[in-house]
């Protein structure tokens, strides 16, 4: 049996990550999506253990001084990192496994995972991306520029990666990720025991 290969999805605040997701995960079989714990507060329709591990700042901190995650970075003011042993478990039944990560954990895990595969999601444009974050009604002014000014240094990244996919029409980047998904799935290292 081959290990699950590690898919690392990442992309600005606003770029509809979760959507495509939400969209692409019941459709796939041997895929699991990594639940990510933050310090942040839970948006309205957020359940703790489904979208995220809501924990207190001091608990996150326990767990990286216990080395807990496999990777984690402070973003805008809260923490988020990813638990390892649940990633490692899936990985190793041969299961894929998915995270939703920022930028910075993404290229933290490449380092220490080379064979992970990272797809960069962006809206059509940075306009987009602005009209998407006010649309959402949940945050100041403020915090959106920090989110907005952040997406520009995330931008500068995307060089780092394996696939961007352009999240216009929700359904076209669905199909693009099942696409990257399904063609790791066919690599001849993954394969090759076919030919035996």
């Amino acid at each position: 049996m081959s290990k699950g290969n590690l898919f690392i999805v990442t992309g600005p605040s606003g770029a509809g990550k979760g959507t495509v997701l939400g969209r692409l995960l019941p459709t796939m079989e041997q895929l699991q999506y990594s639940v990510s714990a933050t310090t942040r507060v839970p948006r309205e329709g957020e359940e703790d253990g489904v979208n995220y591990y809501f924990l207190n700042r001091n608990d996150f901190l326990n767990m990286v001084d216990r080395g807990e995650f496999l990777e984690y970075a402070e973003y805008v003011g809260n923490f988020y990192g990813t638990p390892a042993g649940p990633v490692d478990e899936c990985l190793e039944k041969g299961v894929d496994v998915i995270l939703e990560i920022e930028v910075q954990g993404a290229l933290t895990v490449k380092s220490k995972r080379p064979e992970a595969k990272l797809v960069f999601i962006i809206p059509p444009t940075f306009a987009d991306l602005e009209l998407r974050l006010r649309s959402r009604g949940s945050e100041s002014d403020e915090v959106i520029a920090k989110r907005l000014e952040k997406a520009k240094e995330e931008y500068s990244m995307a060089n780092h990666y394996d696939y961007i996919v352009c999240n216009g029409e929700v359904e076209q980047a669905v199909e693009e990720l099942r696409s990257i998904i399904k063609a790791a799935r066919c690599t001849v290292d993954r394969r090759i025991n076919l030919l035996r």
